[in-house]
């Protein structure tokens, strides 16, 4: 069992117990995990990667962006669009080329904006997440963005919803809309597909 329980929760009471777990995590940890991630995505080898920078007590660091581009990969970043809808899309050129984003402790890159379609072109897509549960059901912080994006992706493209360990959870509550993660990227169990 882990340490989240598998209650029969809401979305906003999951997020509540969530977003308190993180707070929680000491920066000695969070330092660990963002360090296994970076050695998970080193090994990655794909042409074109829609990624995220973590923020706050998100798991990762930039190095995990860095890492990727390092590989190879050409690395996309979100770009939050001022009305509600799908995130745009722009190319990770290194931390020297972010900017602020309209909302606090966000940062982006501030060249060419590619349009929402560019997810497209990703062979792998990393999607940052509150927890996963092992039926692919992903909850995010509820603003909705990554479920309109996610639907211009390709086919073929691997999702994998970024968690701690102890966020891939039994079961979470799922909705029509949401998109499905192919897998989970977590510090401790590497990569893992879903559904488990």
């Amino acid at each position: 069992m882990h340490a989240l329980g598998n209650e029969h929760l809401s979305k906003p009471e999951w997020r509540d117990r969530l977003t308190r777990a993180r707070a929680d995590q000491t920066a000695e940890s969070h330092a660990r995990e963002a360090s296994a991630l970076v050695s998970m995505v080193s090994k990655v080898t794909v042409r074109t990667v829609c990624a995220y920078l973590p923020f706050g007590t998100e798991p990762g660091t930039t190095a995990l962006v860095d890492a990727l581009a390092a590989g190879g990969a050409r690395v996309l970043l979100p770009v939050i669009l001022p009305e509600p809808g799908p995130l745009d899309w722009a190319e990770y050129t290194g931390e020297a080329d972010l900017v602020p984003s309209r909302f606090r402790g966000i940062r982006e890159p501030g060249g060419k904006r590619l349009g929402t379609g560019a997810v497209g072109a990703a062979e792998l897509i990393l999607v940052p997440a509150l927890a996963v549960d092992h039926r692919g059901v992903r909850l995010g912080r509820g603003a909705g963005h990554y479920d309109r994006s996610l639907v211009f992706a390709a086919a073929g493209a691997t999702l994998l919803a970024v968690v701690r360990d102890e966020e891939l959870v039994e079961r979470l509550p799922g909705e029509p809309h949401d998109v499905r993660m192919s897998g989970a990227l977590t510090p401790g169990r590497g990569v893992l597909e879903l559904p488990m």
